[in-house]
């Protein structure tokens, strides 16, 4: 089991409790994942912060930005400046009877970042996903 967190963000990954493996949360909300989904919200943070760091320093001290990611069944914003954003996100998967709606503050937003990226890929975790995709 992995567990990460900080002021108002939490991460734990448990191979263990298939199918919903990876808890995240926020000042005063949780939600468990499944592999794909939180993969999914890794996948959403990577490429809102590239388009981030792709126009930062063309902001202005005093300017702020907002941009959007739609991935299907994922939708995630960022917001803030050049140096200080949040970021909230909509995941509406297929088939499933959840949805869910979180996000985090500036602080907690950049380390809940940090801390996807280190989780790296599906077969860094722990899973045997062949035995968990036939039940």
């Amino acid at each position: 089991m992995q567990v990460q967190e900080g002021q108002g963000w939490r991460l734990l990954v448990d191979p263990g409790r298939h199918p919903f493996v990876v808890l995240i949360g926020g000042a005063g909300w949780a939600a468990e994942l499944t592999v794909q989904e939180a993969q999914s919200l890794r996948q959403g943070f990577g490429q809102l912060l590239e388009q981030h760091a792709a126009i930062a320093d063309q902001l202005m001290e005093e300017e702020s930005i907002g941009l959007e990611l739609d991935l299907g069944g994922l939708w995630m914003a960022l917001e803030g400046d050049r140096r200080h954003w949040q970021v909230r996100f909509v995941l509406t998967p297929e088939g499933l009877q959840r949805g869910l709606e979180g996000g985090w503050d500036t602080a907690a937003s950049q380390a809940v970042a940090v801390a996807l990226a280190q989780l790296g890929e599906l077969k860094d975790w722990g899973l045997d996903l062949g035995a968990h995709q036939s039940q």
